[in-house]
């Protein structure tokens, strides 16, 4: 069947706008970034590792000489009195007052103040977590999760190549959004990468934006079935000029049409992606409105349930909401009426804006998310597919060429794999599989096997295994089985213990057991790691990995 004109238009604004993305995201001269970048960690040791990492990496200038702050980098640690911590709602009020003060002491930098000036843009990026899912691949970065690498190298400063990590990536990309947001704090997740078909340039219309997928069709009870709408956090905009909207999470459609009354005529309909942006005032203002939980250090608040919800509902389908959560009636009436309060002294004072709208990112956009190890698999397994979403994973990589940077000329490399800074003098790597930053006399690598960092006389993995910070100077060398996983865990002395597990385990269900072949569970491995020196460990892990390398000659 042939495309009507109006989806003819459509295939070509889309394939302009990640023609335009994808310029800006790979744009290694002039890159798109945000004029601060801020890390939230987990602890003060992943906090300067950042700091380091990206001020001379991604982020780094490109305008030498200059005496500008900026782009400046600022991570800290979400140091909570609650183990279970803050929230993404006060975690990223928190996170944004220890930067204002760090940027003060650091560079005599008024964050807040150029913010509101609307000088300066800023992002910041949640990376705090246990990463449970992505188990054990965190245990070996020693719990800093945004840490761990993908298959696939960048150059460094210095002309040496290594591989790149999932908060590099994402830094990387979600900077396409910096020259609409002068003026607001943008926040991310920090496991997930997209390739937008919708306008990334805009002008924000409201104080409070929210990225999301809006459908292309209405709103209708057959629309929200087939798209399995009540399973998601759900952003509605109204129709109309003013594109207001509001949130409503995990409900059907005669229940979000009750919900969303206020809105009227409601236009398009869409999964939120979570990722958003505030206005300097809007900031300011939730700042403000909890600054004795911030002082405290106290309290867990969301922003989706305790800040957007409260504040685009009404009271009584707000309460409704919150009871399938299992939240006390009286606790959700006068949360939702603090809100409230705040919300209409906050318009008063700021009517420029609406208060709550969104971003569409489109409902085909391109879509890699790390964050559990069967997706850090299959998206990094697509750098050797065929097809429109391989071709974009690779573009934004930098992939020209299945075989870059290496010398494998002995190796017999299937024609579908792929390898990226590796070495190795014999052996084979079969179909699919992707390697990084290998180095090894002989490889044996199996079918859509994934080996990234890895140093070793010899290296076996099997098929679909997963081989990850490895380091070995036995005759045995590195040894895999089909499906398996291994990971290795280094200490501050330069010790290290292996840590297995299977492709079809997932770590947050298997977080407290000890799995076949280890000595400890994942829980009580990231107990061990808890406050670990990363910096200093991955440079011993360097040491470890060249000290193996030179001992067979490469």
């Amino acid at each position: 069947m042939s495309l009507s004109s109006p989806e003819k238009r459509q295939k070509m604004d889309q394939a302009a706008i990640i023609e335009a993305a994808m310029s800006a995201m790979t744009d290694t001269v002039n890159p798109a970034l945000f004029d601060v970048t801020i890390i939230c960690t987990t602890d003060d040791f992943q906090a300067s590792y950042w700091m380091d990492r990206l001020s001379s990496g991604v982020c780094k200038s490109s305008s030498d000489g200059t005496s500008s702050n900026y782009p400046m980098v600022i991570a800290v640690s979400e140091d909570w009195s609650s183990s279970s911590g803050a929230g993404n709602g006060l975690g990223t009020l928190y996170a944004f007052q220890k930067a204002c003060l760090v940027a003060k002491e650091k560079y005599g930098a008024d964050l807040a103040h150029e913010l509101m000036e609307g000088k300066i843009s800023a992002a910041l990026y949640h990376t705090a977590g246990k990463g449970t899912r992505l188990a054990p691949l965190p245990a070996s970065e020693n719990n800093n999760k945004p840490g761990v690498k993908l298959p696939v190298c960048h150059q460094l400063a210095d002309g040496s190549y290594e591989p790149i990590t999932v908060l590099e990536a994402v830094v990387r990309q979600t900077g396409i959004y910096a020259s609409s947001r002068t003026g607001r704090l943008s926040v991310f997740w920090g496991d997930q990468i997209f390739v937008p078909t919708a306008p990334f340039k805009y002008t924000p219309t409201h104080h409070v934006d929210i990225m999301c997928t809006l459908e292309e069709e209405p709103p209708t009870e057959k629309v929200w079935k087939d798209k399995g709408l009540e399973k998601y956090g759900v952003i509605a905009v109204s129709g109309g000029g003013k594109g207001d909207a509001a949130q409503v999470e995990k409900v059907d459609h005669p229940t979000a049409m009750r919900m969303l009354k206020n809105l009227g005529d409601i236009a398009r309909v869409g999964p939120s992606l979570g990722s958003f942006s505030v206005s300097a005032k809007m900031l300011q203002a939730l700042c403000d409105e909890f600054s004795s939980e911030l002082a405290a250090k106290d309290g867990k608040l969301d922003t989706d349930p305790h800040f957007w919800m409260p504040l685009t509902l009404p009271q009584d389908e707000y309460i409704s909401l919150m009871s399938q959560k299992g939240v006390d009636e009286e606790e959700s009436s006068s949360h939702h009426v603090r809100m409230a309060k705040m919300k209409d002294a906050f318009l008063a004072a700021s009517p420029e804006l609406g208060l709550f709208g969104s971003v569409d990112v489109g409902s085909n956009a391109c879509w890699w998310d790390y964050g559990l190890l069967k997706l850090y698999i299959a998206n990094n397994l697509k750098l050797s597919e065929e097809g429109d979403d391989a071709d974009l994973l690779r573009r934004f990589f930098g992939v020209t060429d299945r075989t870059m940077n290496s010398e494998i000329s002995g190796v017999t490399v299937d024609g579908s794999a792929s390898a990226f800074s590796c070495k190795a003098k014999s052996g084979s790597v079969g179909a699919d599989a992707v390697i990084a930053a290998v180095e090894a006399e002989d490889i044996q690598i199996g079918e859509g096997a994934i080996v990234v960092n890895c140093a070793a006389k010899k290296i076996v993995a099997g098929k679909g295994a997963v081989l990850y910070n490895l380091v070995s100077e036995s005759d045995d060398g590195i040894v895999a089985e089909d499906g398996d996983v291994i990971v290795s865990v280094t200490d501050a002395e330069g010790s290290s213990m292996l840590l297995r597990s299977k492709t079809s385990i997932c770590g947050g269900k298997a977080w407290k057991q000890v799995l076949d072949g280890n000595e400890m569970s994942f829980e009580e491995v990231h107990k061990q790691n808890r406050d670990a020196d990363v910096s200093n460990i991955e440079k011993k892990r360097k040491e470890l990995y060249k000290k193996a390398s030179s001992s067979f000659g490469l």
